[in-house]
């Protein structure tokens, strides 16, 4: 009960302040681990790869089991409170939203739709921008809200946090480039593992918000991503805003041919983009 009770204060703390700017982000120290670690035993080998996740996970495991166990000594109303604000911390809906809004308001859209995806983005339509702004905002709601908030449900504030490592490491060094093909391959494959059930529950989720009869639809097409579970959230939001998001895009120069999900129309207006984020 505690577990629930502080997942969900952990999402209202998000909604309502998003980040707190007044202290160090706790993903920022993460990062910094990851970057000592690289810089210091970088090795084009999966075995280095898999000490750079096993060195991240026990120091960040040693300190967020300290803090839970600190914490669980204090009074019940104390630990749920303190342990609601650190959790809110690793949960980015707040920060998520805004960032699509900030595009929808943007004058220059091209500038800040770059801000959020890694594709080419200087020969992009209106439609393109939003298209992406979704793909983004549907795959994220996973990664940065559903997929925390399930694992701090599950397994309090060591399950969050432990989970946010994964990501942050898979976000740093998990592509598939001459550089990370092997480095980063333990840290994308447990990014994979840690994200297949929370990836499935917010299309599912997706689809139940959006009142749609056949909550298992975004199957078929969510299988065709390139990723195991990215395809899932994208196209329960393409289905429930009756779109197409995918198709080819441009990366580095180079047009990437990409699956469609979802069915109806390929122009995405901001209309879209606003009935998103009513929807979730």
């Amino acid at each position: 009960m505690n577990n629930l009770l502080i997942t969900l204060f952990a999402y209202i703390i998000d909604r309502i302040f998003g980040e707190f700017t007044f202290i160090k982000h706790p993903v920022v120290f993460m990062g910094e681990l990851i970057t000592f670690f690289e810089e210091k035993f970088y090795k084009d080998s999966i075995a280095r790869g898999v000490l750079l996740v096993a060195f991240v996970l026990a120091i960040v495991g040693f300190f967020s089991i300290s803090v839970y166990l600190y914490l669980d000594t204090l009074a019940t109303p104390l630990t749920i409170f303190f342990s609601s604000f650190i959790a809110s911390m690793f949960v980015a809906h707040n920060m998520l939203r805004k960032s699509v809004l900030e595009v929808l308001g943007a004058k220059d859209k091209k500038a800040a739709i770059a801000m959020l995806v890694s594709r080419d983005t200087q020969d992009m339509s209106e439609s393109d921008i939003y298209k992406a702004t979704l793909e983004t905002y549907g795959e994220n709601l996973s990664d940065g809200v559903v997929a925390p908030l399930f694992y701090l449900a599950l397994f309090n504030l060591p399950g969050i946090i432990l989970y946010k490592a994964v990501n942050t490491m898979d976000s740093m060094v998990g592509y598939r480039n001459e550089r990370y093909e092997k480095f980063g391959k333990a840290a994308a494959r447990l990014d994979d593992i840690l994200n297949y059930i929370p990836s499935r529950l917010t299309a599912i989720l997706i689809m139940i918000f959006a009142k749609k009869r056949n909550i298992f639809a975004f199957y078929k097409d969510g299988k065709k991503h390139e990723s195991p579970n990215a395809g899932h959230p994208i196209t329960a939001l393409a289905l429930a805003l009756g779109v197409k998001l995918g198709g080819d895009a441009s990366y580095f120069g180079k047009i990437k041919k990409k699956p469609f999900f979802g069915e109806g129309r390929e122009e995405i207006t901001p209309r879209d983009v606003t009935h998103a984020l009513k929807i979730l």
